[in-house]
């Protein structure tokens, strides 16, 4: 039947509590001080304020296990997503492990801005290869010519000397110009995948399940 929790105020270093199954209304002011707080049982209570509570417990970046259920805040129906957009370190909620599709719906909800950063992120590489090869996709060739060096340019047997002394050497026709220097340049491969489909380890290890191919989006230009 406890409904204060002054008596805490001067216990710092507790990393369990459990305080489920009493008459608690309001832990605003009480708990935040409790950093190094890593499971909480709070559920079973008369707790009504969802924002409130979860203000209480955003210092608390140990904390791995919380319980909140049978409590008036629960029945927000978008409960569960707002504690753990932000309680990221809860790893275990109402006794049902939080998974990363939760997560990015957590993320899209309450900062949808930012999900679609999240979402539009893409890795790339340079392919070095020379002009006229192809890379993965017939769009990549270019046509082939026949490239006029001009005169008093074969100095160095070797490539990278060689198209350094074109550099420096004007060419007759500009468009043999502009080949080497095409020849030169690398291309830049993107590719992009939808996270949200990616299984992580753990649902890997739970789910104990091939996975599924991913869908990789690749653009490469030059």
């Amino acid at each position: 039947q406890i409904q204060d929790l002054t008596f805490l105020n001067k216990n710092y270093c507790l990393t369990e509590l459990y305080l489920n199954h009493n008459e608690l209304t309001d832990i605003s002011g009480a708990l935040k001080h409790l950093c190094a707080l890593q499971i909480l049982l709070l559920h079973n209570n008369q707790l009504k304020k969802l924002g409130k509570t979860v203000k209480e417990l955003k210092g608390m970046i140990s904390l791995q296990t919380l319980n909140l259920f049978h409590n008036p805040l629960a029945q927000d129906p978008d409960y569960r997503l707002y504690v753990i957009y932000f309680l990221p370190s809860v790893q275990l909620l109402d006794r049902k492990p939080v998974t990363q599709r939760e997560r990015e719906s957590a993320l899209h909800l309450h900062n949808r801005e930012r999900s679609c950063v999240v979402q539009s992120i893409a890795f790339g590489k340079r392919v070095n290869t020379p002009l006229g090869t192809t890379v993965g996709s017939s769009r990549c060739t270019q046509p082939a010519r026949r490239l006029m060096m001009p005169s008093g340019s074969w100095k160095h047997s070797d490539n990278e000397h060689l198209l350094c002394s074109f550099c420096r050497v004007p060419f007759e026709n500009p468009e043999d110009a502009v080949l080497l220097r095409a020849m030169t340049r690398s291309l830049m491969e993107f590719s992009s995948v939808d996270w949200s489909k990616v299984a992580t380890c753990q649902e890997r290890r739970l789910e104990n399940k091939a996975e599924e191919p991913h869908e990789k989006l690749t653009i490469q230009f030059r």
